[in-house]
């Protein structure tokens, strides 16, 4: 065992209160104690992206050690320790090549997220690629497992919409990072919500592209919008099928700033159902009795002709 003495050399000026010291002593955490001589050493006056410059750690590792700080008592509770909610990003830093290896070698996570990036892409990420993947893992600040279900998700969505085979851009990839971002999905649990009600609004969009009679190609962003305002609205699908039957006998075609002023209308006056709508649109309403309306979801595993569902659910609108 080594039993020699070891002393700091040079003048020291540095004084660290004796609380501080024993609580860093008993976190046992290295950046957390970097960080606090940082601080020392810069009069307490710092910005989270100096640190990590200084200190060769990446941003997420600095709010680490931040958090840990607070939660130690060593930082005083205030705007350092408070926990808001992150403020939108605009757009990547620009990192240099030395930079993302030598975090790469350094930064034991980020390496596994490179590794597990690279497999699930099936190809090695070029130099490009590991600077937006840094910047997703470094500046946006998801979490290791937030991005694995992030790629995994960009995947599986690219494949849907190109078919088996195609998988996304890095590109693609960061823009669905933003999302994720400035909707604060920031953690699995999150993560993991967020897809499940996104794969239920995938179906919904595909039924309603059907019953729009939109064949061959997805939304575009400006009609995705439209047709999510309806379904958050609280529009079903009949109701849906009521204004666009409307639209189409008005202009002849299918004009989305027509049926969404229907639609809007409706909502105002609180009409939702077929029901509703029939009432408060000076419409008989529905027949005491009468079979309801059986919406695209519940016929998926059922053979349809997309003509004949949405004439069915026309029909029974001109008869309620």
């Amino acid at each position: 065992m080594d039993d020699r003495r070891y002393r700091l050399s040079g003048e020291r000026s540095l004084a660290v209160p004796l609380a501080d010291a024993d609580a860093l002593l008993a976190a046992c955490d290295g950046t957390a104690a970097l960080l606090y001589l940082y601080a020392l050493r810069s009069g307490g006056d710092f910005t989270v992206r100096a640190a990590a410059g200084a200190l060769k750690r990446t941003d997420a590792e600095i709010e680490k050690a931040l958090q840990k700080l607070c939660s130690l008592g060593v930082f005083s509770a205030g705007a350092a320790c408070a926990s808001s909610a992150p403020q939108p990003a605009e757009e990547l830093p620009e990192y240099t090549a030395e930079d993302i290896a030598l975090r790469v070698n350094e930064n034991g996570e980020f390496r596994a997220v490179v590794e597990e990036t690279q497999r699930i892409l099936g190809r090695t990420l070029t130099g490009a690629d590991l600077k937006t993947l840094f910047g997703v893992y470094d500046y946006l600040r998801l979490p290791a497992e937030v991005i694995f279900l992030l790629i995994n998700h960009c995947v599986e969505e690219t494949r849907e919409r190109l078919g088996p085979g195609k998988l996304p851009s890095m590109r693609a990839i960061e823009k669905e990072a933003y999302v994720w971002y400035n909707r604060e999905i920031l953690t699995f649990e999150r993560a993991e919500d967020y897809l499940v009600k996104e794969k239920a609004r995938r179906g919904e969009l595909a039924d309603m592209r059907r019953l729009l009679q939109i064949r061959d190609r997805d939304f575009s962003a400006t009609e995705r919008k439209y047709v999510e305002s309806w379904l958050d609205m609280g529009f079903p699908y009949e109701s849906i099928a009521i204004a666009y039957d409307k639209t189409v006998l008005k202009t002849g075609k299918l004009t989305w700033k027509y049926i969404d002023s229907i639609l809007q209308s409706w909502n105002r006056k609180g009409l939702h159902t077929p029901e509703e709508i029939a009432g408060g649109d000076g419409q008989p309403r529905m027949n005491r009795g009468q079979a309801p309306a059986i919406s695209p979801a519940a016929q998926a595993d059922k053979p349809r002709d997309d003509t004949a569902l949405l004439r069915k659910l026309l029909d029974r609108s001109k008869n309620s």
